[in-house]
């Protein structure tokens, strides 16, 4: 493994092990916070469709936006796919940890049709799960790398 890499994931176990920390305090998870959490995790999603990876990356959690920078998360991103929001929901709460489970529905479209059988394929459903963690009164993407 390359040294880069193993830097890389162990920056990435302190981003996502700060995110539980002590500015993460329970909240009551009531129709408000429901709704709030819908909506964060619909613009995230509409800053995706546009390709504004740049937008998206201020919806992830702030212990990850220390430990990754706007131009590192940027370039995770395949410019071959375009997405299409469908649809988003809530599954669960966990109050101890303060951590939504959301599920969101997309279509994924292919940007270069270069072959007939991508053509034939067109546009593809997919459900994605995402975590959202709430800190310091707002929601955040809780990146999965």
């Amino acid at each position: 493994m390359k040294l880069g890499k193993i830097l890389y994931l162990i920056v990435l176990t302190a981003a996502l092990t700060a995110c539980a920390g002590p500015s993460n305090k329970p909240v009551v998870f009531d129709e408000e916070q429901r709704q709030a959490l819908l909506e964060r995790v619909t613009e995230r999603w509409r800053a995706l469709e546009q390709g504004d990876y740049a937008t998206s990356w201020e919806y992830t959690s702030p212990a990850f936006r220390k430990a990754f920078p706007k131009n590192l998360y940027l370039k995770k991103f395949s410019y071959a796919v375009r997405w299409e929001l469908t649809g988003v929901d809530v599954l669960n709460y966990d109050d101890e940890a303060v951590v939504a489970s959301v599920v969101v529905g997309v279509m994924s479209h292919p940007t270069k049709l270069t072959s007939a059988a991508s053509q034939a394929v067109g546009a593809i459903p997919r459900e994605l799960r995402e975590r959202w963690v709430f800190v310091d009164g707002e929601w955040w993407y809780s990146a999965n790398y």
